[in-house]
């Protein structure tokens, strides 16, 4: 979308120079001067309306690469959680292999974790 500035200052800047054009065919330096300065005024609005709409540019390719960089995100986690109900449900299945080759070494961690926490808990008096 082409800012309203460039345009205005694209009238301008043709304005200008088709006065300042007259006023050199007619000898006249009052529009001769007012036709450039009205040509550089125009060029400067021109300039700075395509500086608004590089700045609109930048901040849309801006936008797009956030929800880009947050889709792939979620993409990511979603897949780690994935993954790690898998490495849950492996270590889950190797700590049960262990208690039902050991179930006496078992209730003794068991017991012993919660000794910790009841110190943690409560503290020691």
């Amino acid at each position: 979308m082409v800012d309203t500035d460039r345009i205005a200052g694209g009238a301008k800047e043709a304005l200008g120079k088709a006065q300042g054009a007259v006023g050199d065919a007619l000898g006249s330096n009052r529009d001769s001067v007012e036709g450039r300065v009205r040509d550089v005024k125009g060029q400067a609005q021109g300039a700075y309306g395509q500086a608004k709409d590089t700045a609109r540019d930048v901040a849309d390719r801006a936008s797009d690469y956030a929800s880009d960089a947050y889709d792939r995100a979620g993409d990511y986690a979603s897949d780690a959680y994935e993954r790690g109900g898998s490495y849950l449900r492996e270590g889950r299945e190797a700590v049960g292999a262990r208690v039902e080759e050991n179930p006496m070494i078992a209730l003794l961690i068991a017991g012993a974790v919660g000794y910790g926490l009841a110190l943690l808990v409560h503290g020691r008096r």
